[in-house]
């Protein structure tokens, strides 16, 4: 008979810190990141930099090879020398979840800045997390109700789906993404800035998001100020948080301001770490981490992730790579028209430009020929608008024309919704049919 000693746990962690460490040094720090020699670390690990009871500032591996490991800061690089020593800590970054996050402000590691005390988080988690199987997914049959008519009708959303807003700057991206944040009918809001300027910040959570939304939102945020890493970190810190209420059977709505932004950093790390610009600048890696960053929501065995990711489009250019590349893995886009909303239009959708890929899954024939029926008679009156504005069209030429000329007060009011004002799925339905009853007669059309 064998028998077995077990030591107690205190000796274990006795003997691990007693353990000799070893120590690293700074051979180089050159733009964005170090160079560190005679460190055994891994990429991803978390390493601090500095002298014992010194300043010490977080760093990540992110690449490495027979020169030593290449790292990017997690905070300030201030006082950091060619010589400086470097401690590995052979752990990664660290998430927290659960329930004690709802109604808490998180910075790109996950650490608290509300100035509300220490988190009371469930569990801390790895940052990483394995990308659901594809033949694991759950088909998207639900409908998911955002709270924006022309959203909930036009370009229905599935629970699960992963949509793009895209435009430029200053169209109303934040605006909106606060309503679906205070409208959606998701039990769990997990919002990520990302570059944000920092004076928008209280002025989203305060204004835009306001107690009650903030009350079943976890806000991550990183600031445009703030390192490359800690940027790109906040999006994956974020996603994270989104995928452990996920596992738990949740569902969640991940929203993200902005993708753009998240490919920026990226493109930062990874010219500082030797990799060769391509499309616009942006190497090679720029492209497979968005993927795997979008992938990552979606459904799973159990739960889903309903993302809404913004997309600054460069100079209004709507094929640029960023956006065109998002645009193709994404489940669908809803573009934002500067020229609507200079009139006052909002939420300045286009709505004949925006497209769901799932509207057909989660929807009804009659629900999807209501919609038809109106994109159909905007489509003319888009067609015919340089006739209206010289005044060559003539009445009668073309019925759907005339019922969109004399409906059209009908039909803005439709799309346009307050900031303030709640609209609920089946109430933008029903307005939907209301409008549309009035534009059979006219148009002719069914």
């Amino acid at each position: 008979m064998t028998a077995t000693l077990l030591r107690p746990r205190g000796l274990d962690d006795a003997l691990a810190a007693a353990a000799p460490q070893r120590v690293g040094t700074v051979t180089s720090a050159v733009g964005l990141g170090l160079t560190i020699a005679g460190l055994d670390a891994r990429i991803g690990d978390v390493v601090t930099v500095g002298t014992e009871g010194g300043p010490q500032t977080a760093v990540e591996v992110v690449a490495t090879d027979a020169d030593g490991v290449r790292c990017m800061p997690l905070g300030r690089l201030v006082g950091v020398t060619a010589g400086t020593p470097a401690r590995p800590t052979g752990r990664p970054v660290l998430v927290p979840t659960g329930t004690g996050l709802f109604g808490r402000v998180l910075d790109g590691l996950g650490r608290p800045i509300d100035g509300r005390g220490p988190l009371a988080a469930d569990a801390w988690v790895p940052l990483d997390h394995a990308t659901p199987n594809a033949m694991a997914r759950t088909r998207i049959d639900t409908p998911m109700q955002l709270g924006v008519r022309v959203l909930d009708t036009l370009t229905t959303v599935g629970r699960g789906q992963r949509m793009g807003l895209f435009a430029g700057s200053g169209v109303g991206k934040s605006s909106l993404l606060s309503m679906v944040a205070r409208g959606s009918d998701a039990a769990v809001n997990v919002i990520a800035l990302v570059g944000e300027r920092g004076r928008e910040v209280r002025e989203f959570l305060e204004d835009d998001l306001g107690p009650e939304g903030l009350a079943r939102s976890i806000v991550v945020v990183s600031t445009s100020d703030e390192p490359a890493l800690m940027r790109l970190r906040a999006a994956f810190v974020a996603t994270r948080i989104a995928e452990s209420f996920r596992d738990a059977g949740q569902d969640v709505v991940l929203m993200m301001d902005s993708l753009t932004r998240v490919a920026m950093a990226q493109r930062e790390i990874g010219l500082s770490v030797g990799e060769p610009p391509a499309t616009r600048g942006y190497p090679p890696s720029t492209f497979s981490v968005l993927a795997g960053l979008l992938e990552r929501a979606g459904t799973d065995r159990v739960g889903s992730i309903t993302g809404l990711y913004t997309v600054l489009v460069d100079g209004d250019d709507h094929n640029e790579p960023i956006a065109d590349s998002a645009r193709s893995i994404l489940d669908g886009h809803v573009v934002l028209d500067r020229k609507l909303a200079v009139t006052g239009h909002f939420p300045s959708v286009d709505a004949l430009g925006s497209v769901s890929r799932v509207a057909s899954k989660v929807t009804s024939p009659g629900q999807r020929a209501a919609a038809t029926t109106l994109r159909t008679v905007m489509a003319a009156r888009r067609n015919a608008q340089d006739l209206l504005d010289v005044g060559a069209y003539q009445r009668g030429t073309n019925p759907l024309v005339d019922a969109a000329v004399d409906h059209q007060g009908a039909i803005d009011a439709f799309l346009q919704q307050g900031m303030d004002e709640r609209a609920t799925a089946e109430a933008s339905w029903h307005a939907l049919d209301r409008l549309v009853a009035t534009l059979v007669p006219a148009g002719g059309v069914r």
